[in-house]
């Protein structure tokens, strides 16, 4: 009989466990409280209970050709950075493409997950669910947690004294839908993360005034790089990636920073890390420095304390009047549905072998996906993460002991706290993750393979973006189209945006680029050589 896989959401993640499961020959049953797929993406007016929230105004921080299903690229003419309709439109086609609808239950709450009495044996759960206000109950032989991470959001109310008192209205920015409510109002949005900025920069346009406050600072980024060129298909390259790591620290660190600052000086807009070396992920937000210029947001320090009215802020500054106050300060990890310890094992904090798998359980057969943060994008990384799980579930995969997981949790534990600092959140290197995960199933790309059998594909795949499609360019799960798909990616990042063309298309040389960015250094060099003689 086949293995039955109880898959909690139907997201990205959620639909990217549904179809590794069928790839595996496991049976899937997906679980999803709402009424549709999407996850985060599926926009709704209102916050709903136990689901995640966005505003109307979103877009995707990751271009289109770094964040879609490694074997379903998306059309042409889309745009490379798309609104949240634009993304449920194509996730909403992956999921009726690959007929994985069939395999979800909607409108099904998970109530609880629990161990059956004979798991040390079988590795079984049993799961309660409810529908229509009638609970049931079911085996399953494996669990893949797909509930993501932006549901429960994080109100530190205690953190700011005063607040009790405070005569205005505060909210989490999960509640927040758009800035008709705020027009004329003083608005003070406290934390400096991607949901403040954006919620910030659109209330300035109604709102009287507009302050941030945040604790530490953060680098800012445009969406647009290079040469006009999306800043992941420009910056998240192996070659980058494997400077970044042979590099000295002192100058990846100086590197790293002078290159932060290229768009502008952040100490001259406040905006400047406390701690400007560590790769905590940056805000992305291409109007945020243009609004501070235009004097209508303004950057403050921690917020000490609340009056009735006011806030007075560290630097002893204070904003008077204020009629609202926006807390975007992030969600903490939540599954109410399943014992903390399972996933939080030791000292209360997420212990998970590569973020996907509890060490210390018995039997491995509960994989959380989705819960990694990266400069990467969410649905390749989580595809990789399926991928991996349900060979493991399907016994074509087999992890390593619980000592040596609970080995590298601590080695990756202290990296982590070198490059991104202390945070909630489990962060990690892009490619570096995703090579670890692919070198597992076996897909991880043969670099020097390539350049002995494909050159022209090589230098794509090493000098050009570290693209989705690479991690089913080989191995298990192959797709025929990936090598093309890797060929063309410029062109369909150039086409939405030539809808006036009067010449041919450019698109980046990386090969001629590193030349360049090493000749100087040669020539300096050679003159220094025919000085000494």
């Amino acid at each position: 009989m086949k293995k039955r896989v109880a898959i909690i959401g139907a997201g990205v993640s959620g639909l990217a466990s549904i179809r590794c499961c069928l790839e595996e020959g496991l049976e899937p049953t997906c679980f999803e409280r709402s009424n549709d797929v999407g996850g985060l993406w599926k926009f709704s007016d209102h916050a709903e209970d136990g689901r995640a929230s966005i505003y109307q105004s979103v877009f995707t921080n990751s271009s289109k050709e770094m964040m879609c299903f490694p074997d379903f690229p998306y059309p042409d003419d889309y745009p490379n950075y798309m609104h949240h309709s634009k993304l449920q439109e194509y996730i909403k086609t992956f999921a009726q493409k690959k007929n994985l609808l069939r395999y979800i239950q909607f409108e099904t709450l998970v109530c609880s997950i629990k161990k059956c009495p004979s798991f040390l044996v079988s590795g079984q759960w049993d799961i309660v669910i409810e529908k229509d206000g009638k609970q049931e109950s079911a085996i399953f032989d494996a669990v893949m947690v797909c509930s993501g991470h932006h549901v429960y959001p994080n109100l530190p109310t205690k953190s700011f004294p005063g607040l009790e008192k405070f005569q205005g209205n505060y909210l989490h920015s999960r509640d927040y839908k758009g800035p008709e409510t705020f027009k004329g109002k003083k608005v003070l949005v406290i934390g400096l993360g991607n949901s403040g900025s954006d919620i910030a920069v659109e209330l300035s346009r109604l709102a009287a005034q507009v302050m941030i406050s945040s604790r530490s600072g953060s680098w800012v980024m445009s969406r647009v790089w290079d040469d006009g060129y999306p800043w992941d298909m420009v910056y998240v390259t192996r070659f980058a990636s494997f400077l970044r790591n042979v590099l000295p620290p002192f100058v990846s660190d100086w590197l790293y920073v002078k290159k932060m600052n290229t768009w502008f000086k952040h100490e001259n807009y406040g905006l400047m890390p406390l701690n400007g070396p560590l790769r905590k992920e940056p805000v992305f937000n291409d109007e945020l420095p243009s609004r501070i210029l235009c004097g209508v947001v303004s950057i403050k320090p921690n917020v000490k304390e609340f009056t009735e009215t006011s806030a007075v802020f560290e630097d002893g500054t204070v904003f008077e009047a204020i009629d609202s106050v926006i807390f975007a300060t992030g969600y903490g990890y939540a599954y109410p549905f399943l014992d903390d310890s399972i996933i939080k094992s030791r000292n209360n904090e997420v212990t998970l072998f590569k973020g996907i798998f509890p060490p210390q359980i018995e039997q491995q057969t509960l994989a959380v996906i989705g819960l990694v943060q990266s400069l990467g994008a969410a649905i390749p990384t989580a595809d990789l993460q399926a991928r991996w799980a349900a060979k493991v579930f399907a016994n074509s995969c087999t992890l390593p002991t619980m000592k040596e997981m609970m080995d590298d949790i601590d080695e990756k534990m202290g990296k982590k706290l070198k490059w991104f600092g202390q945070s909630q959140t489990l962060q990690t290197d892009y490619i570096t993750y995703m090579d670890e995960l692919g070198s597992f199933i076996g897909a991880k790309p043969n670099i020097p393979w390539l350049f002995l059998t494909d050159p022209q594909l090589a230098l794509e795949v090493y000098f050009g973006p570290c693209s989705p499609y690479q991690f089913r360019l080989m191995g298990p799960g192959k797709w025929d189209g990936a090598r093309n798909a890797i060929l063309t990616q410029w062109d369909r990042t150039v086409k939405p945006t030539r809808t006036r063309a009067i010449s041919e298309a450019r698109r980046p040389h990386p090969f001629f680029n590193l030349l360049k960015m090493f000749s100087l250094p040669v020539l300096l060099l050679a003159i220094l050589l025919i000085f000494y003689q």
